[in-house]
């Protein structure tokens, strides 16, 4: 999941022009009126945007305005003549991007959700004065003079721990944008950051139009393993098929497509999707970005990129967060050269026996798993119907755990009509906030799944969360029903945990709501909650069967729990390669010299020990979204990391009497409601009563 982070902070993302604070006070914005959509505030329910009246033209004024206001405020603190407190200081500069805020959350959502080319040139203009805007409040050595006096006499200030908290990460924001830089550094800084937004904008838009040029047209008999439905929803209207790309290198199809031929063709535009020598092609946009971020590294004084942005991570280094990766490694690959031993064993009996190739594996894999544990896939697939997932087994979940009830909302302005909207409240009945489930596959949609706020939470604004779920999940035909693998129910676990995350926040300043948190803890919720996909009463409960409503037999329950570490040394390889290839991009030197982009790859992974050809890494550099695209750069290990705590945590309630309405209050009121007001490796101690440890990860995913 590629979690989308907004908080006025040196996160990209945050508007603004690069002007000095009075010019932008006199600075008029064309087109700001009444007119515009944003002009005042929503008065629809929970504050959210109101989709029927947002246009496109709206959003470069109202964004323009967002960051002139922002800057008048920001002046305003400055040129206050008082000595510096934290109201007149802190909790104005909380204030000052609230226009901003409401208007970037919804630019953000429909950049990913439902772009299109006028959003995109948008986006493009102001990506560099995005950058540039961040830099003129974090580089604004007044600002900054009056925040290390708040912070040097923290202890006289009577501050509540959540206002104290807020201080210090407002101080190390500085400290980390570069705020101790001299003149001369800061200039050149603000010249990288630019670089760096107006890069990462161009990968994501290269990358965009690459998946969406690169689906596979084949024929009806080249597709020999797809149920009538799944030929349908791809069937177009010269008669022929398209496979829509996924983000990821393997594709799903490739476990049920019997044709070998049909197989190595979608493996292998899918691998060279974004590397064709045309427009969207990303490495070159890639490779001047990572040296980007290096020669920004060095300019702050680190040795390389990941240094620098580790800082406030649980993991603290990238030595730390590579340590995780290579003590699972052992296991990931000796598991799985065990699984393509057993793989090419399957082959060598068939009558034409072959070489084993990663197009392969999952096609195999999935002979193995129906000869071993007599489970096939496709006979999951008609009790996942998507709604039933959603309302009978997300929803139900959360109100056994936590005591919530939801309630489908069909008076909410959508951005597209597949969206669902449903208003949840706590066990008392009172409002918790508004979600939106979008969740099929479009052109106009970028690749992956994810969570973001349209409002976020803050007692300080009165504001509840209005939170979203994006997924890529095929869409059926007309009137057939959305049939989920089993991957993609996790997925809709996985995300709503985060959306959790972000309903629970119970903070007064937005900085520090909800999943405004390290990297390495952000996965923490929505993993852990993807261990209730398996949850017998929650399984039961959802897992009927989309024609006769018959519950999901035992027998099957019972092949989905032996099965579970199926492939499990093949997942988990494939997404340490990843986690390592980020890695290696972002502890570069900027003067090294990278000309071949694959062979790059393949250095980093025969590094580690990784380079197993039939188990490629679960992205490539060239479609790497999160890291070059979004904001896990020297990021992604944040996923095993968030597993190792997700496990940890999961054993406590195992230990604790399982999944009950208790635990779950605990749960909230310990961890997934606190967002970042205490450092969270104090957060987590304190709920577990111990440091983490890989320990139940292992054991869990039976390594030992």
């Amino acid at each position: 999941m590629n979690l989308k982070r907004s908080s006025l902070g040196i996160v990209v993302g945050v508007l603004a022009f690069s002007t000095s604070c009075n010019k932008a006070k006199e600075d008029a914005i064309p087109d700001w009126n009444s007119e515009n959509a944003f002009f005042i505030e929503s008065t629809l329910p929970y504050q959210t945007a109101d989709f029927d009246k947002i246009k496109n033209k709206d959003f470069k004024p109202a964004l323009l305005e967002g960051m002139r206001r922002q800057m008048e405020a920001i002046n305003n603190i400055i040129t206050n003549p008082e000595e510096p407190t934290f109201d007149n200081t802190l909790v104005e500069l909380e204030r000052s991007g609230a226009l901003l805020d409401r208007v970037r959350s919804v630019f953000n959502l429909l950049i990913g959700a439902h772009t299109n080319d006028e959003l995109k040139s948008i986006n493009n203009e102001l990506s560099p004065k995005f950058a540039a805007h961040s830099d003129a409040i974090y580089l604004n050595d007044q600002l900054f003079e009056r925040i290390k006096k708040l912070h040097a006499n923290k202890t006289s200030l009577n501050l509540n721990p959540e206002q104290e908290r807020l201080l210090d990460v407002y101080y190390q924001k500085f400290e980390q944008a570069g705020a101790n830089l001299n003149a001369d550094n800061k200039e050149n800084l603000k010249m990288l950051n630019q670089e760096i937004a107006s890069l990462s904008t161009k990968f994501g838009d290269q990358l965009l139009a690459a998946t969406k040029t690169g689906g596979v047209s084949f024929s009806e008999e080249e597709l020999k393993g797809l149920s009538t439905e799944e030929l349908n929803s791809i069937k177009q209207t010269n008669g022929s098929y398209l496979i829509p790309l996924s983000n990821t290198t393997q594709q799903p199809d490739l476990s049920i497509l019997e044709n070998r031929a049909t197989r190595e063709k979608l493996f292998k535009e899918a691998w060279i999707r974004a590397e064709k020598g045309d427009t969207n092609d990303t490495r070159e946009t890639l490779i001047k970005l990572a040296k980007k971020r290096a020669e920004k590294a060095k300019l702050m004084g680190f040795g390389n990129y990941a240094e620098w942005s580790l800082q406030e991570t649980m993991a603290k280094t990238p030595e730390n967060a590579i340590q995780i990766l290579k003590e699972l490694s052992p296991y990931a690959v000796s598991t799985a050269k065990k699984e393509a031993k057993d793989i090419q064993e399957l082959i060598n009996k068939s009558g034409d026996p072959f070489t084993l190739t990663a197009a392969d594996w999952n096609y195999y894999a999935e002979k193995i798993r129906e000869e071993k544990y007599a489970l096939n896939q496709s006979e999951l697939k008609p009790y996942f119907e998507l709604t039933a997932v959603l309302e009978n087994g997300v929803f139900f979940m959360a109100q056994k755990l936590y005591g919530l009830s939801f309630k489908e909302r069909t008076d909410i302005p959508v951005w597209q009509e597949d969206v669902k909207v449903y208003e949840i409240f706590n066990e008392d009945s009172s409002p918790l906030g508004l979600f939106y489930a979008d969740y099929f596959q479009r052109d106009s949609k970028r690749g992956g799944a994810w969570m973001s706020n349209i409002v976020k939470q803050s007692k300080l604004f009165d504001q509840l969360p209005v939170i979203y779920n994006v997924g890529n999940f095929p869409k059926p035909a007309q009137d057939q029903p959305a049939l989920l693998s089993l991957d993609n129910v996790v997925t809709v676990f996985h995300e709503f945990g985060h959306a959790l995350h972000g309903f629970f926040a119970n903070q007064t300043y937005p900085t520090l709501s909800g999943t405004n948190v390290a990297r390495d803890f952000v996965e923490f919720p929505s993993q852990f909650h993807e261990h209730f996909v398996f949850e017998p009463s929650v399984l039961k409960n959802y897992a009927k069967h989309y024609q006769t409503g018959e519950v999901i037999p035992d027998e099957l329950l019972e092949k989905i729990e032996k099965a579970s570490n199926f492939n499990i040394g093949y997942d988990t390889a494939e997404l340490l390669a990843a986690s390592l290839i980020d890695m290696e991009w972002h502890t570069i030197n900027p003067d090294i010299a990278i000309e071949d982009v694959a062979k790059f790859e393949q250095a980093a992974l025969q590094k580690y020990g990784l380079d197993l050809p039939m188990v490629p890494s679960r992205y490539r550099s060239s479609y790497f979204s999160h890291i070059f695209g979004g904001g896990y750069a020297a990021g992604y290990y944040s996923y095993k990391w968030s597993e190792m705590l997700d496990f940890d945590a999961y054993e406590w309630l195992e230990e604790n009497g399982g999944m009950t309405r208790k635990n779950g209050q605990i749960l909230r009121d310990r961890v997934f409601s606190k967002g970042n007001s205490e450092p969270l490796d104090v957060l987590y101690k304190n709920f577990r009563g111990k440091d983490p440890s890989i320990q139940a990860l292992l054991r869990y995913k039976g390594f030992n």
